[in-house]
């Protein structure tokens, strides 16, 4: 077997997070740009099974390489529990931000007459200003607050949030635990993200993942989306507020889960 090398590894991670957004911010396009359906029917359950499934298809792909963490508060989780190591988080965090921002302008060629049609929406990130809120809710948003919820109530949605992905992250992955055999943890860690968009994501629009929001939040305002960097909300829950969830996650459960499972022959 040839030997791993964090070229590879950074490669795997740019394209891996490349898919993600490409297929995530796709469905979020998709709905807001072009139902096919009335909105009851193609909304938030729409987005979510598709957000869960681009995490599926891009760990799939990724995922033998790199591991595919995609996301740079799972890297600093794991390296804060010294699953990874620190001389490569940054490495791997340039490439998260890399391949999120090359997903985001697959997104615009995709969908970019939608888009200039509409006026250059938000499609690109959670909070202020989504086309979600703006279409389905009809949300009162500012950059301080999305229609009812406050910042710091999306600061905590975002903490639990990542929180939960973690959790479900290491139980899979765990093999002193009941982690899924065949091959089946992408598609299993796509339905935690399935469970914290239905049940977490209300407040925050559960960015769970500093690249997934940041980078395309960067290619949105280069390509013409007005607003996305108002107020404080873009550096709070989205960025800071993940990686904190993510890193309580991942001690906690090595708190409360890992000292009690009996390990495995």
């Amino acid at each position: 077997m040839k030997p791993k090398s964090l070229t590879g590894e950074l490669l795997a991670e740019a394209f891996g997070t490349f898919i993600l957004i490409l297929l995530g911010d796709g469905v979020v396009a998709n709905v807001g740009l072009a139902p096919r359906l009335a909105p009851p029917g193609y909304d938030w359950n729409t987005i979510v099974w598709g957000w869960a499934f681009a995490v599926v298809v891009a760990v799939y792909v990724a995922g033998g390489v790199s591991g595919a963490h995609i996301n740079p508060a799972v890297t600093i989780a794991l390296a804060s529990t010294k699953r990874f190591p620190w001389s490569k988080v940054l490495p791997f965090i340039v490439a998260q931000f890399i391949g999120a921002f090359l997903g985001a302008l697959g997104v615009y060629l995709v969908y970019r007459e939608g888009l200039v049609a509409a006026g250059m929406p938000n499609v690109w990130c959670t909070g202020p200003g989504s086309i979600f809120g703006q279409t389905f809710w009809g949300a009162a948003t500012t950059g301080e607050a999305i229609g009812s919820y406050s910042l710091a109530n999306a600061f905590i949605a975002e903490i639990f949030g990542t929180a939960t992905l973690l959790w479900g992250v290491l139980a899979m992955t765990d093999e002193d635990n009941l982690a899924p055999g065949s091959n089946l943890a992408p598609l299993l860690i796509g339905f935690v993200v399935l469970a914290v968009g239905l049940s977490l994501g209300g407040p925050s629009g559960y960015a769970i993942n500093p690249a997934r929001d940041l980078g395309p939040r960067i290619f949105g305002a280069l390509v013409g989306t007005k607003g996305l960097f108002d107020g404080a909300y873009w550096i709070g829950p989205p960025v800071i507020g993940a990686i904190i969830g993510g890193v309580l996650g991942a001690v906690s459960y090595d708190a409360l889960i890992k000292p009690y499972l009996s390990k495995k022959a």
